[in-house]
């Protein structure tokens, strides 16, 4: 039953997924966070975080992962099957349909219709995440790394991945540095 699940939380998120790999994520967070629970939200924001970090395709890296979490490897080859197989037989069909009527007024307004639709999606998501980051930032923290990330995005044309990876190593250096003042701290309490 869950290799069931598995499948068809990834091919309703591809099926669905209109706009690529970044409009696909809201519906994979709604199948692996709010239907099936598999994972809460902060897990999946640090599983997309990671995932921004890497290579590829983000659709293919979340069914991976999330597959094989779930399922084992037959669950990660299972959730990639389902992920791309819907892209796949739409990317035929639609192609070969709308390539017939592609000067018609209803296909390109289907088309400019999606986009919005697809924004908003990711606008809800980002609110998502931006509540749950005040919660362990503090509001002042918060928005000060939403706006220098954007000024880093957008103006200095720095990729994600290494805004990212910045952001993890400034949380990681703090905390190695304080389990090592407390492996001193315990030590000269030992040693007295």
């Amino acid at each position: 039953m869950r290799q069931v699940d598995i499948f068809l939380a990834f091919f309703r998120s591809g099926m669905l997924g209109y706009g690529g790999g970044p409009s696909s994520i809201p519906l994979v967070k709604k199948e692996v966070v709010d239907t099936y629970k598999w994972m809460d939200s902060d897990e999946f924001g640090d599983l997309l975080a990671i995932a921004n970090t890497l290579p590829g395709p983000i659709a293919t890296k979340l069914a991976g992962y999330i597959g094989y979490r779930v399922g084992g490897i037959i669950g990660m080859l299972n959730a990639l099957f389902a992920a791309v197989a819907p892209t796949v037989l739409l990317m035929i069909l639609l192609l070969t349909t709308l390539t017939q009527f592609k000067d018609q007024p209803w296909v390109m307004g289907m088309t400019k219709a999606v986009v919005p639709v697809v924004g908003v999606m990711l606008a809800v998501m980002t609110w998502d995440f931006f509540k749950k980051s005040t919660s362990g930032l503090g509001w002042t923290s918060a928005v000060i790394v939403v706006i220098v990330s954007l000024l880093l995005m957008e103006w200095l044309h720095i990729h994600p991945a290494i805004i990212i990876v910045i952001l993890m190593a400034s949380a990681w250096i703090p905390l190695k540095k304080r389990g090592k003042q407390k492996d001193t701290h315990e030590q000269k309490r030992e040693s007295v």
